[in-house]
């Protein structure tokens, strides 16, 4: 018989109603950023990307645009650390950019909490250990963002993700929560060491050869 416990069934059910709860009380607030976003970096309003989720299927992820759209004289994007704006990066110190993302909770591409999704293009470099991360839905916060965010690097963030997947529980989800806030708060590990945002993966042998460089 199908057991209905916390992480096949009771976790989504909570994830829904309180994304709802969420939009509905933050609307005014969202409301004033898009109006801001548009003044000063005009459109598109919002960005998307393609992310891997759950089992491992394909979905666009929602943000608030946090960067310009400048390119080089190849028509190439300029790095993160160009396009960021003083006001984008107001919206990431603060995770505001990461709202629209209880829209994807809604619609259920994503969980309040889970393993962060990372872009599609990763897909063929995960190990199956790796993978194991996609057994859950991608969250807007996780047990890694409360264990250094963005300032451990990619392997310390598989190892603590899929520990989560093995771990998942009411209790671990809401110890979750409440240990983001604060963090949120502090603006504690927004960013990668000598980045803007996050380095781009670049597989599991580049970063076993970065590892033995340190």
């Amino acid at each position: 018989m199908y057991k209905l416990n916390y992480k096949n069934f009771w976790k989504r059910s909570f994830d829904f109603l309180s994304a709802v709860a969420a939009l509905v009380l933050l609307a005014p607030f969202l409301m004033i950023v898009i109006i801001l976003i548009r003044s000063k970096m005009g459109s598109p309003i919002f960005f998307t990307q393609d992310r891997l989720g759950y089992n491992g299927e394909v979905f666009k992820i929602w943000k608030f645009r946090s960067m310009t759209n400048c390119i080089d004289e190849n028509g190439k994007l300029h790095p993160d650390e160009f396009r960021l704006t003083r006001f984008g990066k107001l919206l990431r110190d603060w995770s505001i950019d990461e709202l629209p993302q209880l829209w994807n909770v809604v619609i259920g591409d994503m969980s309040l909490i889970g393993p962060r999704p990372f872009i599609a293009e990763y897909a063929s470099r995960y190990t199956a250990e790796q993978m194991r991360r996609h057994e859950v839905r991608p969250g807007i916060s996780g047990w890694a963002q409360i264990t250094g965010r963005n300032s451990i690097n990619w392997n310390q963030k598989f190892i603590l993700d899929v520990w989560y997947v093995d771990h998942c529980s009411l209790a671990l989800d809401v110890k979750i929560l409440f240990s983001t806030i604060p963090l949120v708060l502090l603006r504690a590990g927004i960013t990668a060491e000598n980045h803007a945002t996050m380095p781009t993966w670049s597989g599991n042998d580049a970063e076993e050869s970065k590892a033995l460089s340190e």
